[in-house]
């Protein structure tokens, strides 16, 4: 029979997922409200007006410099790699690869027959590697935030050769984490995690330079399809519209959740609420003998996805599977890294007084088993 937590301890909302992540009753009642536009055609009024409004939110909340734009497209931030790889690599790509997804896409550009190996600075999950600048490189990778380890990493230009550029993976990181977009040229991430709504879109923030290069590499006669283009997806996206039909619920949510986020106090609201979070979970973590955070220097720490090894004693997959049969969901690790530990996502729709209340029901069940 599984423990039963005390309710006082419980969270309000016990959504705790690293993506797809805790989406707001707002965001419902917003699509709702507007379920007649579900079942209309992406080339109409209102569907464009949906894109037009995360462009321009988008643009707003990330304080987009002059002269980016903002471009959808379908597939998520898995299809984005495959997009860079074959319209912005021109001939070798630099990675810094700390996790799971930065190496997904270092292995994408490596692959690829028509670039040169690409170079790849590696750490050990737990901790990040940083990009160094390279005379023989043409574009710099590196994720903004890892979400199969719980690290972060500054968004930040390499002093390298003129005309480099640099493309962040953002997808756990945007609308969360600090940015200046200045510092990269395509800045790319899915919905389903701070902006809480669901999977198989991808956007991407894009500096005049990465619009050049995907045009001057699609021009080379290197052979790109046409859903894999980006030059495709940024004519479309000036068109408020993407060249597939959309997920129009998942525009739904998303704009949804660009609004309310600017509402709020925009981005710096974003980032000091998904702060207080972390700092409750490490805090909390850090002051128990059993548990501490995974991410060993604590600038590095995600203040996004929070994770937390436990003493072997504790068995992890137990403490998970009490929490879930009382309503607690989704603090598992990431499935390839197979660590004893709890992983927290932290994003904006999460209150800092249910990450509190998770504690506090893990201290239940560790005293209890």
């Amino acid at each position: 029979m599984p423990l039963t937590i005390p309710t006082h301890l419980l969270p309000n909302d016990g959504r705790f997922g690293s993506g797809p992540s805790k989406v707001r009753p707002g965001q419902v009642d917003h699509l709702v409200a507007n379920a007649h536009v579900l079942g209309t055609s992406h080339r109409k009024a209102p569907v464009k007006d949906l894109v037009r409004r995360i462009r321009e939110g988008v643009t707003e909340l990330l304080g987009a410099p002059d002269g980016y734009e903002v471009a959808l497209g379908n597939g998520g931030s898995t299809a984005f790699w495959d997009v860079a790889t074959l319209c912005l690599v021109e001939r070798k790509a630099q990675h810094a690869a700390f996790g799971e997804f930065g190496g997904k896409f270092a292995k994408a550009t490596s692959r690829a027959p028509f670039l040169e190996p690409s170079q790849v600075i590696s750490a050990e999950p737990g901790s990040v590697a940083y990009l160094e600048a390279a005379d023989d490189v043409d574009t710099y990778a590196t994720p903004h935030n890892e979400t199969s380890t719980g690290a972060m990493a500054p968004v930040l230009r390499p002093s390298g050769p003129e005309g480099a550029i640099v493309l962040t993976d953002a997808t756990s990181g945007a609308g969360a984490l600090p940015v200046d977009l200045s510092q990269t040229d395509a800045y790319y991430f899915a919905p389903q995690k701070a902006f809480a709504a669901d999977g198989g879109l991808w956007l991407a923030v894009l500096s005049p330079a990465a619009v050049e290069r995907a045009a001057r590499v699609e021009a080379s006669g290197r052979w790109v399809p046409e859903f894999l283009s980006l030059t495709t997806a940024v004519e479309n996206s000036r068109q408020d519209q993407t060249l597939n039909t959309p997920a129009v619920a998942t525009l739904l949510l998303l704009a949804d959740q660009v609004e309310w986020l600017i509402a709020q106090g925009g981005l710096e609201w974003s980032t000091k609420r998904c702060a207080t979070s972390a700092e409750i979970l490490y805090s909390w973590a850090e002051a128990r003998e059993w548990a501490t955070p995974f991410v060993r220097r604590p600038e590095e720490r995600s203040t996004v996805v929070g994770t937390i090894d436990l003493a072997d004693e504790i068995d992890a997959g137990q403490v998970i599977a009490e929490l879930r049969a009382n309503g607690v969901q989704d603090v598992f690790a990431y499935r390839k890294l197979g660590r004893n530990q709890l992983r927290v996502g932290m994003f904006p729709a999460v209150e800092p007084d249910d990450v509190a209340a998770l504690t506090a029901c893990v201290d239940y069940l560790v005293a209890s088993l």
